[in-house]
């Protein structure tokens, strides 16, 4: 990987990482609805202008379908979840709940499939467990009120990631960049409706504002074209590394900014939940090689 990729897929893992800060800074304010339907759409506005300029149809009549599922699978439902959650847990706490998706793949994929799941498959899912128990029950943010549904609502919200990459690997082939800029529509007109029913509890304020178009903007659409980036220059298995980065940056990112606790549990948790992931995955590093999957 050279010095710019390896840059990009640093400053990737740092905007994911930093999708948690902004859902905990703005979610107890504009309520989750609000705030997830801000999301996608400033961030399919933004791949709309986007592909105007790099002149790449959507093609609606043909994909339709694959970008309604992609759309609630990998983006509103997850998005709600994990915007629900942010109201009650530290951004620390739900980056390194997010990182259990490719678990939750793991077991879906083998379900799906019917076949039986490796041995190493089940160590990882086993230390991503331990790293959870870990890092939920010594983190203070677990003691609130609601905090259990919380945190069950962003390990739902992970598993739904893990629904959408079974369906991805068996789904018609369609050109990355419009699976992020269809699903980013298909999930604002699914986010539309629950605004009558959810409205934002407060009165945003400017740096509410900048939160929501940050997290939609940057955290979606930027992101969104970092990844598929790096995917066409390095291959899926060395861009998949942020998976392993990202939260090690939402941990920095509500330490700096909102001033969470960064205890044993936290650091601990979070490597042993990485460890896990990079099991479940097959990702080994070699160093001097190019990173291999299994």
């Amino acid at each position: 990987m050279s010095t710019a990729n390896l840059f990009r897929l640093i400053l990737l893992a740092a905007i994911w990482g930093g999708s948690f800060l902004f859902m905990r800074i703005a979610a107890p304010v504009l309520g989750p609805a609000v705030l997830i339907e801000y999301r996608v759409m400033f961030a399919a506005l933004f791949l709309a202008a986007i592909a105007l300029l790099m002149k790449k149809p959507l093609d609606w009549r043909r994909h339709w379908k694959h970008y309604v599922v992609l759309g609630f699978f990998n983006s509103a439902l997850p998005f709600l979840l994990f915007a629900w959650s942010a109201r009650t847990l530290s951004a620390s706490v739900l980056a390194v709940l997010n990182a259990t998706a490719p678990m939750w793949g793991a077991l879906i994929g083998a379900v799906w499939r019917r076949q039986m799941v490796s041995v190493r498959v089940l160590l990882g899912i086993a230390l991503g467990t331990a790293g959870v128990a870990l890092l939920v029950g010594f983190d203070h943010a677990s003691a609130r009120e609601g905090a259990a549904l919380a945190i069950a609502a962003a390990l739902f919200a992970s598993f739904n990631y893990g629904i959408a990459s079974t369906y991805a690997k068996a789904a018609p082939a369609v050109e990355p960049f419009a699976n992020a800029h269809g699903s980013m529509w298909t999930a604002a007109l699914m986010v539309l409706p629950s605004l009558l029913f959810f409205p934002a509890p407060g009165e945003p304020t400017t740096g509410i504002m900048a939160a929501a178009i940050a997290l939609g903007v940057l955290c979606s659409g930027v992101a969104y074209l970092l990844y598929y980036g790096l995917i066409r220059d390095v291959g899926a298995t060395s861009a998949l590394t942020v998976t392993f980065i990202s939260p090690l940056f939402g941990i920095l990112w509500g330490a700096l900014f909102l001033h969470e606790v960064v205890g044993w549990h936290t650091v601990l948790g979070a490597g042993i939940v990485i460890a896990g992931t990079a099991l479940v995955t097959g990702y080994r590093p070699d160093f001097g090689r190019k990173a291999s999957v299994a």
